[in-house]
């Protein structure tokens, strides 16, 4: 009997910590840590920002949802270059695999925000969606936040209006904007965790 107790104990323990690694991207935790491919031919390494506050925003430029915050109202370049200016490190994030809505190579991603007058530090190139899974991303857009200090303070929607309407824009709670003046003043962000909304990201098998 000692032994099934200890064996059930065992199997416990490896349940929870499966479970614990799993649930990679917690608030209040340091964030997971990554290197991507970017578009421009480089590599990215999360490590390699520390000391700086980074935005990883995941996109996919044929998502209505993500054609509300760029081509119809410039809402998300804005806020870019608004992030940046004041030493944000902003990075897109596509995990669309090949062949699926939104994959797109180097090359296109970069000419899509150059069109759009989009303003990102850099685009990862996640194809095969490992850093989509290791934060658990699930639409587009789906922003997180990581501090100078290396931890996920906020994760969520980019705003509290769940539509592909760019007239909402403006009577919405702008979440990544008010945490974004949060953390550059020094004070708690007051809604950390919002529920995302947008088109599901399109990982491949």
């Amino acid at each position: 009997m000692k032994n099934k107790a200890l064996t059930l104990t065992l199997l416990a323990g490896l349940a929870l910590g499966s479970l614990q690694a799993h649930a990679a991207a917690v608030l209040d935790k340091a964030a997971p840590l990554f290197t991507g491919k970017t578009a421009d031919g480089g590599t990215l390494a999360l490590e390699s920002l520390r000391g700086k506050t980074v935005v990883l925003e995941w996109t996919n430029h044929q998502c209505p949802y993500v054609k509300k915050h760029y081509d119809q109202s410039s809402n998300i370049p804005q806020l870019q270059k608004a992030a940046t200016a004041e030493g944000v490190v902003w990075v897109q994030l596509i995990s669309s695999a090949p062949g699926k809505q939104g994959h797109v190579d180097g090359k296109t991603a970069l000419e899509l925000n150059q069109q759009r007058g989009a303003a990102p530090s850099n685009v990862v190139l996640d194809e095969n969606g490992e850093i989509g899974k290791l934060y658990e991303a699930q639409t587009t857009p789906h922003i997180y936040i990581i501090d100078k200090a290396g931890t996920l303070v906020y994760k969520g929607g980019i705003d509290s209006i769940k539509s592909n309407k760019a007239e909402d824009i403006a009577k919405a709670t702008p979440y990544v904007k008010e945490a974004l003046s949060a953390i550059a003043a020094g004070q708690k962000i007051p809604n950390a965790n919002t529920q995302p909304y947008g088109c599901s990201i399109k990982y491949g098998a």
